[in-house]
């Protein structure tokens, strides 16, 4: 039996603001340590294949506008061989993984889905590897599973699955029927039968059961998707799905558009299963969460970064930038980053969404990315600003480069304080080390390298009438961005 995982990394994680942004969303961020949510997604799969078979290197699906980032932190963990497949625009879970099984069903190859968002917490690994064994065996024999998180709490922020019968002498059942978010009393009700668990999000299914199980109920979804990978493009190490054929895709959760269809509830004997997970699961879905999941002190505070607090209790405190102090809180949420802070109550962590979908409406760049913003050469960071000005940070990866460009509206300056930079502008090309400067005028065609082996800082001064990222126009670019600066990662 082989398993191919399938990591869905294409949330944007709204409820976790200021930390999460649309173009750095949460599984790309590191809650608890240093490898990321999506690292420790892949990371968990280490030791799957002594217990359930033949395990395949990942198949990541996310938006394009995060490749990048995404590309990186695989390369760090040592996966750089794993396949990304890029969405042009998110159409929800059940596009997601139809073109994941296409691309997995190759030749005879009909491998089980292990299939997984990015952005989940699971503590115990050994309990997952179980479960998976289990569900993998079901799965090789035609069904369709989900894993059953076996709740600890009344919770009203999760759906939930109601099991039906055992299934064999398995540690399973089949599933009844998926059940919306409950209020405080259903809730209640349903902890306390010990009927239900709450819904997980997490599959494992044989790909071409998955897409007959597909085409039965949405047809024209496995057509969109089918055209969309056919007419796909290799776009460096990525694969970047055909955009009109996969915006054409309805836009369907998993559990909707199959899973709910298939439970005993709606008549027959259900071809889906639900094997119960009890390890440490969390899907971070709010700070609440990361409250919940977080190291506290004795007073119930958890605490990041440079944090005093007086008198305080069951309160989470994070900070990336600044002293955060806290005195007489109860209950209180509190994130700063560099350009925002973030209070809330815990009982409305939910509705930190609001703020980001009012700074939507407001066309504000902080819904967006952080004052620190990352490129596939390296970062800049927006250090000063003004009228007709800016001041930046940038520091560009040992060997990267910039695109060969120009602006309409801007000139720069560019002082080197660390490193060496190899500078073209117009028909020249020099080197600058630390403490020279060049100045590149509006219009120039121009390029900034770094030819060494460590990190090049520079300071660059904007000035001109109009500083937005997309005065660019871009003659070469080594990562494959467009020229004209609509590409979400075009800037510089």
């Amino acid at each position: 039996m082989k398993i191919q995982p399938v990591i869905l990394s294409g949330g944007a994680g709204a409820r976790l603001w200021p930390l999460s942004r649309e173009q750095y969303p949460k599984q790309l961020l590191a809650f608890q340590g240093k490898s990321t949510l999506l690292q420790k997604t892949v990371l968990r799969l280490e030791g799957l294949s002594t217990l359930a078979g033949q395990l395949a290197e990942p198949i990541i699906v996310c938006n394009e506008q995060h490749r990048f980032l995404v590309a990186e932190q695989l390369r760090a963990i040592g996966h750089e061989s794993a396949a990304i497949l890029l969405e042009p625009e998110g159409r929800n879970t059940a596009p997601a993984l139809t073109v994941a099984a296409l691309a997995a069903l190759n030749g005879d190859d009909d491998p089980v889905l292990l299939v997984m968002p990015a952005d989940h917490v699971i503590v115990d690994s050994d309990a997952y590897h179980a479960a998976v064994k289990t569900a993998a065996e079901l799965a090789n024999d035609g069904a369709l599973v989900t894993f059953g998180i076996v709740p600890t709490a009344p919770e009203t922020g999760f759906g939930y699955i109601r099991k039906g019968s055992p299934i064999g002498t398995t540690q399973s059942y089949r599933l009844d029927a998926f059940v919306e978010k409950p209020d405080a009393d259903m809730a209640k009700v349903y902890v306390e039968s010990d009927e239900y668990f709450w819904n997980s999000g997490m599959f494992v299914m044989r790909a071409s059961v998955w897409i007959e199980q597909l085409t039965q109920f949405q047809p024209q979804m496995v057509a969109a998707c089918r055209q969309s990978l056919e007419q796909a493009t290799d776009d460096l190490d990525f694969c970047r799905l055909d955009a009109d054929a996969f915006r054409a895709c309805p836009n369907d959760s998993i559990d909707y558009v199959v899973m709910e269809r298939l439970g005993a509830n709606a008549g027959g004997e259900s071809l889906a299963a639900v094997v119960p997970l009890d390890a440490g699961w969390s899907d971070l879905g709010a700070w609440s969460a990361i409250w919940e999941v977080g190291e506290s002190c004795g007073d119930g505070n958890v605490s990041t970064g440079d944090v005093m607090s007086h008198n305080c209790s069951n309160s989470l405190f994070h900070s990336e930038h600044r002293l955060v102090a806290g005195v007489g809180l109860k209950d209180i949420l509190v994130v700063e980053t560099a350009d925002a802070v973030m209070v809330a109550h815990k009982d409305h962590a939910q509705d930190v969404k609001k703020i980001v979908e009012q700074l939507k409406v407001d066309k504000r760049s902080e819904r967006l990315v952080h004052r620190q913003v990352y490129r596939p050469w390296g970062s800049y960071e927006g250090i000063d600003a003004g009228e007709r000005f800016q001041v930046k940070r940038i520091v560009v990866k040992p060997g990267a480069a910039l695109s060969l460009q120009m602006h309409h509206h801007r000139a720069e300056h560019w002082i080197v304080v660390k490193g060496t930079a190899r500078v073209t502008c117009g028909d020249k090309e020099f080197l600058l080390s630390e403490n020279q400067s060049t100045y590149i005028p509006i219009g120039e065609k121009h390029r900034l390298e770094n030819p060494g082996t460590m990190p090049l800082e520079i300071i660059e001064v904007q000035s001109g009438s109009y500083l937005g990222e997309d005065d660019i126009v871009r003659f070469e670019d080594r990562y494959g961005r467009k020229g004209d600066g609509r590409d979400e990662n075009s800037g510089q």
